[in-house]
């Protein structure tokens, strides 16, 4: 298949030729019943070469070759030209053309092995395309479904008395595969489902040793003992390892590869890598006490010395004494916490398996939400957050664990100047010591803020929008990039904003108390 094809999921020939409203038929070319159509291409050029990607179904009403001419090797030359596309299927249709399906096209399908189908006279093509894409959707849907089921039941059994096993028992029992915890010196420490043959243990052992220090997979394939093809796959677990440091492993050995497995699979990585890091067994106990109370309602500042010691014995602090200042302790006790908000800049890249664990590894916490194209993440102490390739970041000032909302909202206040201004980094300042809010008593200030603002009560889109327009010193279409809108719309709501408040924006004195209002309430 050309790897220039899509990573949708593709629907089987067979699925199509079973559609009841279709009518289709094949009368040609190779019969796998799971010849992979990813999606449909209706052309009638004599060489369709330049228009395909590979992997359509190519559908044609030979209007390109009328009867008379479709003698001699002109249909030969036409097959050949679709399957060196990389086309899955050749669909003709009857009419308006030709009342059945050329003889040397069918012949021609039969010697270069391409699937030729024919379309009956009332079904359209659209009607083809339509079943398609309705039958990928659904695919699709099940895909998604199977990775959220597998999502939770790993993790359900990541909070299991004994994790590991249960996490290897899991992954095996959704891939329908074997799957093993290899030991820095590749020895099988423990595994799950149905043992392979040797041959095909020696294989996977043989790409556990050839991982790459820092987030890495291998995959090969052997043959299993009843001559049937095996999938195997290595992923590294944990953070980079140095050449004298290797890391423990999790090993596959599937009878398949599906386009969902790949998720699940990382899912497992990410678990496995946090449960077997370095002193996690203390660890783990004072993190799954701390999640249990702030689950059962407990204040955020009651856990956080509890949720700070764990990530300690885990060894966040041994990333170096910038990312995690364990002496800084808030009010509340259990240290400060900085919250950091991320998105992701251009192409969305194939981060592998350990794109979450790298995080981690990276900010010296576990506690990182990787979903897609964002990422929040819970720092202990101070951290000194670096910009990183790829991402665009805003960070929270550091809070007690009684403020960690106040905290995400400054680190989401802090990534949307970042996306309008295009830096890869804000940081949200506390304010300074002695500064003018300083020489006003803060009750009063809040009052004062309240009702000048009361106007806009129960309207947060325009109070949004009004705080980010002054942050971003008026200027509308950084407003609009930072707020994901368009330009007009920005102004629209400041218009409204004006006409609430019965204020002339325009106005420096107007904007600098409007401010101080804001940052007061």
């Amino acid at each position: 298949m050309n790897d220039r094809v899509p990573p949708t999921a593709p629907v089987p020939l067979a699925t199509l030729l079973r559609h009841p409203a279709l009518g289709l038929r094949q009368v040609a070319g190779a019969r796998e019943t799971d010849t992979p159509v990813y999606f449909v291409h209706t052309s009638e050029m004599e060489d369709p070469v330049p228009y395909l990607l590979g992997g359509e179904l190519l559908l044609s009403a030979g209007v390109h070759c009328p009867e008379a001419a479709g003698a001699g090797t002109y249909w030969d030359r036409y097959v050949a030209r679709t399957v060196q596309a990389g086309a899955a299927a050749l669909g003709f249709g009857i009419a308006p053309v030709h009342d059945t399906v050329p003889r040397a096209l069918v012949e021609a399908c039969d010697r270069h092995g391409l699937p030729l189908v024919e379309v009956p006279r009332q079904t359209t093509f659209t009607a083809v395309a339509s079943a398609v894409w309705d039958a990928i959707a659904e695919r699709r849907h099940v895909e998604l479904r199977r990775v959220t089921e597998a999502q939770q039941s790993l993790a359900t059994a990541a909070a299991r008395p004994h994790p590991v096993p249960a996490v290897l028992r899991q992954l095996g029992q959704h891939l329908g595969a074997w799957t093993a915890l290899f030991g820095p010196d590749g020895a099988e420490l423990a595994a799950a489902g149905p043992r392979p043959p040797r041959e095909a243990r020696t294989a996977l052992g043989a790409l556990v040793a050839r991982l790459r220090s820092g987030p890495s997979s291998a995959a090969g394939r052997t043959t299993g003992a009843a001559g049937e093809e095996l999938q195997l796959t290595a992923y590294g677990l944990g953070g980079p390892a140095g050449p004298e440091d290797r890391r423990l492993a999790l090993g596959v050995c599937a009878p398949r590869r599906d386009g969902s497995d790949g998720a699940i699979v990382g899912v497992a990585v990410v678990l496995l890598s946090l449960l077997t890091a370095r002193r996690v067994v203390a660890a783990e106990a004072e993190r799954t006490a701390a999640l249990v109370r702030l689950m059962l309602g407990a204040e955020p500042a009651r856990v956080a010395g509890l949720l700070s010691r764990s990530l300690e014995q885990a060894g966040a602090a041994s990333e170096g004494p910038e990312r995690v200042g364990a002496a800084s302790e808030g009010p509340e006790g259990g240290g400060l916490w900085t919250v950091v908000r991320g998105r992701r800049r251009g192409r969305v890249r194939d981060d592998g398996p350990l794109a979450t664990a790298a995080f981690a590894a990276w900010l010296g916490t576990p506690l990182v939400d990787l979903d897609g194209d964002a990422l929040c993440a819970l720092v202990p102490g101070e951290g000194r957050i670096r910009a990183q390739p790829g991402w665009t970041l805003g960070v929270g000032a550091p809070v007690p664990a009684a403020e960690l909302a106040r905290g995400d909202a400054d680190a989401v206040r802090a990534l949307r100047r970042a996306v309008a201004e295009r830096v890869p980094l804000v940081r949200h300042g506390p304010a300074r010591a002695g500064g003018v809010a300083s020489l006003v008593d803060p009750d009063e200030a809040g009052a004062h803020g309240r009702a000048l603002l009361a106007p806009l009560d129960g309207a947060p889109v325009l109070l949004e929008t009004l705080r980010v327009w002054l942050s971003l010193h008026g200027g509308w279409d950084r407003t609009a990039v930072a707020l994901e809108v368009h330009r007009n719309t920005v102004r629209q709501r400041i218009a409204r904003v004006e006409a609430l408040l019965e204020v002339d924006l325009g106005d420096a004195d107007v904007r600098m108390e409007l401010w101080f209002a804001l940052k007061w309430t």
